[in-house]
């Protein structure tokens, strides 16, 4: 007989212990949790998906090496230069560097692993270690989706601070890197700040952000010195990371990303060593090569980081993304990118390295059925792999083009799903519920609605949607037949004509302003007053 029992075929006993037992799962949802015994929560222990056996990691790791070997890096600046031949690289006639096997080796056995990520408020801390996984935000769209017009328009600053205060508030998005780039601040300097500065004021998680050139992170650290309280203070908890794109797919380094890494280095700043070939254009269109150069490149990063600074945070960032081979178009919500994210995954795991790399970047331009299941395929795929960090994993469309404050929401519910697949299934004495079946076919009521152990496991063991429609059609339609969207619209609107953050006070932001003046371009009137 299913859960769906008809009252009619029950007894009045039957009845009576089936009332108490909603009343009591009423009570039990009513009560809040601990974050420990909570059913998801960031740090989930993911790894029981892996499309790589021993022996294709083995191989891709001997691909690795002999690349770094024998082709090397091109287009590296003097200071690189500088640093790497003086931990053991080569500089060849031809103008590449060149890293020895046992160098690469002995960086892989000294790099800085089992590292915290920082938020400004502790209990958004991520141990970023063995197969932990956790979910957040990145990107650099340049439109914003207007679901209500079925609209792309150019994103600005106030998106970012939007998206960021949306975030704060989401326990399934764990971090916020900035998913847009502000189009209506066109001086770089003052993009990269403003970006940093929208970020930081939106939410208490960790934040990524980058940087154009190295001048610009110079007035960053002092906002980020000021913010935490001294230089000493941020140095102890970086509650922001540099995401950089250092190399230029295949196997060169951007100059001035290079320039931006040391100065982020210098500066007490964890870095995402970022390598974002797209397969078929900048890496090798066989998915086993495009893991090869990614993992090579990030490698070399690896070295220079630590060349720069022994143990220095770094996080191990292969990004490779998947071409569309008829069109050359990106497709982040492909089935090749789940599968080169996991890989990717593994080859961190591999080298016991803290892992991160894209997912959930949809093709669909709208949040609709095509972007749940490119999202949901994508994401669960990275966390059951055991990915660290799943950066990208919420909000995005139109392959990175697109951001859409909507999905957030709605994807706060997809990844609560995923997590949930992370956790997996807990197999002990008590779970197998021997006595429990015993006592109801015996002794009890023949369901186990109103049973201790239902009412002991519904808020551990089982995740509730916010806004996912779990209504019978009667509900639904007495309800007035509400759609996901529908009600995304409007919890958006709720939280921001509410969730305004004041985790920066007024002083240190009377400060900011101050000492920035007319550089800090988000009025307070955008922030709440």
């Amino acid at each position: 007989m299913s859960v769906a029992i008809e009252s009619h075929d029950l007894s009045a006993e039957q009845r009576s212990r089936r009332s108490g037992g909603r009343e009591a799962r009423r009570a039990m949802r009513a009560a809040p949790l601990a974050d420990d015994i909570r059913p998801i929560r960031a740090g989930l222990e993911g790894g029981r998906f892996g499309p790589l056996g021993q022996d294709d990691l083995e191989r891709i790791h001997e691909a690795v090496l002999a690349l770094l070997e024998t082709v090397g890096f091109a287009n590296a600046i003097p200071s690189c230069i500088e640093a790497l031949k003086r931990v053991g690289a080569s500089y060849g006639d031809d103008g590449r560097i060149r890293f020895p096997r046992e160098l690469v080796l002995s960086t892989i056995r000294n790099a800085a692993r089992n590292f915290t990520l920082c938020g400004q408020d502790p209990r958004h801390d991520m141990v970023i270690q063995g197969k932990r996984v956790h979910y957040g935000t990145a990107g650099a769209a340049v439109h914003l989706v207007d679901v209500e017009k079925r609209e792309y328009r150019e994103s600005l600053l106030q998106d970012i601070y939007d998206a960021a205060r949306i975030v704060d508030g989401l326990d399934n998005i764990h971090f916020f890197q900035r998913p847009m780039v502000p189009r209506d601040i066109p001086d770089p300097l003052e993009m990269d700040f403003n970006t940093l500065y929208a970020c930081v004021s939106g939410t208490t998680k960790h934040v990524g952000t980058s940087f154009t050139v190295r001048e610009n992170v110079a007035p960053a650290l002092e906002m980020l010195y000021e913010i935490a309280g001294g230089e000493e203070s941020f140095r102890a908890r970086p509650f922001v990371s540099n995401s950089n794109c250092f190399v230029v797919p295949p196997m060169k380094f951007a100059e001035d990303a290079c320039g931006v890494l040391e100065a982020c280095v210098e500066g007490g700043i964890p870095i995402l060593l970022l390598s974002a070939g797209q397969a078929g254009a900048t890496a090798p269109a066989a998915i086993a090569g495009a893991v090869v150069q990614a993992v090579a490149e990030v490698l070399a990063g690896l070295v220079y980081v630590n060349a720069l600074k022994p143990g220095h945070p770094a996080i191990f960032g292969t990004w490779p993304f998947v071409s569309d081979l008829r069109t050359g178009a990106m497709s982040g919500g492909s089935a090749e990118q789940a599968l080169l994210t996991a890989a990717c995954a593994q080859m961190a795991q591999f080298y016991d390295l803290p892992g991160g790399s894209a997912a959930g970047m949809a093709d669909s331009k709208l949040p609709d059925i095509q972007s749940g299941y490119e999202k949901g395929i994508t994401n669960v795929m990275a966390g059951l792999s055991g990915l660290n960090l799943v950066y990208e994993s919420a909000g995005m469309h139109a392959s990175l083009l697109g951001f859409c404050l909507e999905s957030l929401i709605i994807d706060n519910d997809m990844l609560g799903q995923c997590l949930r697949c992370v956790r997996g299934i807990e197999v002990t004495d008590e779970a197998l519920s021997i006595a429990t079946i015993s006592e109801v076919c015996l002794n009890g009521p023949g369901h186990y609605l109103g049973n201790e152990q239902t009412l002991r496991l519904m808020q551990t063991e089982y995740f509730y949607p916010a806004i996912a429609d779990r209504f019978s059609p009667k509900e639904w339609n007495e309800k007035g037949k509400p759609d996901i969207l529908g009600r995304a619209i409007a919890e958006k609107k709720r939280i921001l004509a509410e969730r305004f953050p004041r985790h920066i006070s007024k002083a240190t932001d009377d400060k900011l302003r101050t000492r920035f003046g007319e550089m800090i371009k988000l009025p307070r009137s955008g922030m709440g007053g």
